[in-house]
């Protein structure tokens, strides 16, 4: 059987510096979410906001390797980090006085992935 490859150009140039970042710093976080990105987008996750809400503590990282949506709210000021959001979701992120960055932005300001947790 023969496999299929990644088309979008954006997801391709991020999977490759994610694990460029992996061998430079040494932090298997980028490796781990590079891989999860290279799955089919329909395995990706898709977390709402009231996974966030329940399972995130006050001031945390979170790493979707997915999309975050907007069921349900947040009241916690939470770094979301996502290869995606819904309009909705990331205007509750900001809201409850969080941000919502991409993971591109994440590896920027910490390529070490340190205190990051991974949702799915």
């Amino acid at each position: 059987m023969k496999g299929t490859r990644k088309t979008n150009p954006v997801l391709v140039a991020l999977i490759s510096d994610l694990k460029k970042a992996e061998r430079e710093t040494g932090s298997a976080i980028w490796r781990d979410i590079a891989v999860r990105l290279e799955k089919p987008s329909r395995n990706w996750a898709e977390t709402n906001l009231s996974r966030l809400e329940r399972y995130a503590n006050e001031g945390e990282t979170i790493l979707v390797p997915g999309k975050v949506l907007a069921a349900g709210s947040i009241s916690k000021k939470l770094t979301v980090a996502a290869y995606s959001f819904s309009a909705a979701a990331a205007e509750g992120i900001e809201a409850a006085g969080g941000k919502a960055v991409s993971i591109r932005d994440l590896m920027a300001e910490n390529p070490k992935g340190s205190n990051v947790r991974i949702m799915r």
